[in-house]
């Protein structure tokens, strides 16, 4: 089982280590992270994707929202949400196989990049199964690198926006 978590902290040194660090020290397992200053400098958005049994991923809640630098953690559920990662594939490519790499990267809506004499670069963006079905499709080309930035998600509307007063956040 697989929960997406978005936890909001204050923008200092060592709080991303911090969580990490309790997960580490849990034996909780990350599937993805990623992190970024939000339009409020002084906090950053942490997007976890964890996994484990329904128990686990209760605790994983409630052991984040202890930390002193955490502000708020709240599940990300696709009913309520919007989730995107980022991958950037580097794929081996003759001039004979570029057509039918470039024709699978169309139906996806990924972006060639860069072209090399021997590769091509492709970016994409979309739900973690998204771009391991686009993955899956280039099985019989060889993926020299692969990058992927973890999910970042964002709740849909303004109900669930915070904001932080001054008083809050000193």
């Amino acid at each position: 089982m697989k929960k997406a978590f978005q936890i909001l902290v204050d923008n200092s040194s060592g709080v991303l280590s911090r969580i990490s660090g309790l997960f580490s020290r849990r034996g909780y397992n990350i599937e993805s992270i990623s992190a970024g200053v939000t339009a409020d400098p002084r906090i950053t958005r942490i997007t976890i994707v964890a996994s484990g049994d329904a128990e686990i991923l209760e605790q994983i809640e409630k052991q984040v929202s202890k930390l002193v630098d955490v502000r708020d953690i709240r599940e990300l559920t696709a009913e309520d949400s919007v989730f995107r990662e980022l991958a950037l594939i580097k794929v081996k490519a003759s001039a004979q196989e570029r057509q039918g790499i470039i024709a699978v990267a169309n139906v996806f809506r990924a972006n060639i990049i860069d072209v090399g004499a021997e590769n091509l670069i492709i970016e994409m963006t979309g739900s973690q199964s998204k771009i391991e079905a686009f993955l899956k499709l280039l099985d019989g080309y060889e993926i020299l690198e692969l990058a992927r930035t973890g999910v970042a998600g964002l709740f849909r509307g303004v109900d669930k926006v915070i904001y932080f007063d001054d008083d809050v956040l000193a």
